[in-house]
């Protein structure tokens, strides 16, 4: 899997969607990130299946919404992605959230959509620590990723104490909404990070999560953002400096709160 991809969370299907989708093929990326409850999958496939680059190259990953838990309504489910992708597989299958009382079961479909060859891979996203330790105690086939809203302003106790365990088990940590949907662009130590990397605010928070070994997935529609948000290979963020962002932290969600589901 690809440690930088393209999320299309609210871009439009159709032109909206595609044109973000060729931007980023453009500009390097191999990873796009999608999810039924997105309702752009059909220009996700349709992006993979128009571009010339060969489809083992690129990765593609969608999600199993809430309403679509349990084990027949799971299958179902990705049946519904897979047509809608128009794709012969997909690389990666995540279950959107851990709804309570359901999501054993439909990880045992998960599984089964696994064994199918039809997914490459199965994870989790929105999974805690306890929510990860449940499934590792009642699984056969583990996640292979959690995808968790991650960066330096939500990065306490809780979001450490999950990392650490996908750490200890070899569950890759995917980081969404990495840039805290631009609200702390007018951060001052975020900024005076930026201006000393002479590097944006975005780029900064990009490269933390590299840095910190996960996989991240910023999202945008606009080329000039999709472009800047990939330049994030030619700097390194010091250790003394990464100490800084990691210190950051306020707990500050702008998605869900998974801490409050049992």
């Amino acid at each position: 899997m690809p440690a930088l991809g393209l999320g299309v969370y609210l871009a439009e299907e159709g032109n909206e969607c595609l044109q973000a989708i060729n931007w980023a093929l453009k500009d390097g990326y191999r990873l796009i990130d999608t999810a039924a409850f997105y309702e752009n999958e059909q220009s996700v496939g349709q992006a993979v299946k128009e571009s010339s680059i060969p489809r083992e190259e690129l990765f593609v990953t969608t999600k199993l919404w809430n309403s679509d838990h349990g084990y027949d309504k799971t299958l179902r489910a990705f049946d519904k992605s897979m047509a809608e992708a128009g794709l012969d597989y997909i690389d990666l299958y995540l279950v959107h959230y851990p709804v309570e009382n359901l999501r054993l079961d439909t990880w045992r479909a998960m599984e089964q959509i696994s064994k199918e060859e039809r997914c490459r891979s199965i994870g989790v996203s929105n999974y805690l620590s306890w929510h990860l330790q449940e499934l590792l105690d009642n699984c056969t086939v583990p996640p292979a990723v959690n995808q968790i809203e991650l960066h330096p302003y939500c990065f306490g106790d809780e979001r450490q104490k999950t990392v650490e365990l996908c750490q200890e088990k070899e569950i890759i940590v995917q980081c969404y909404s990495p840039l805290v949907r631009a609200r702390k662009f007018d951060h001052p130590e975020l900024m005076a990070l930026a201006k000393k990397y002479e590097k944006t605010g975005a780029q900064i928070l990009v490269r933390w999560a590299l840095q910190m070994g996960f996989s991240v997935i910023p999202k945008s529609v606009k080329q000039h953002r999709i472009q800047e948000n990939g330049d994030v290979f030619d700097f390194e963020i010091s250790g003394l400096d990464m100490e800084q962002l990691n210190g950051f932290n306020v707990d500050e969600l702008v998605c869900w709160d998974p801490s409050k589901t049992p």
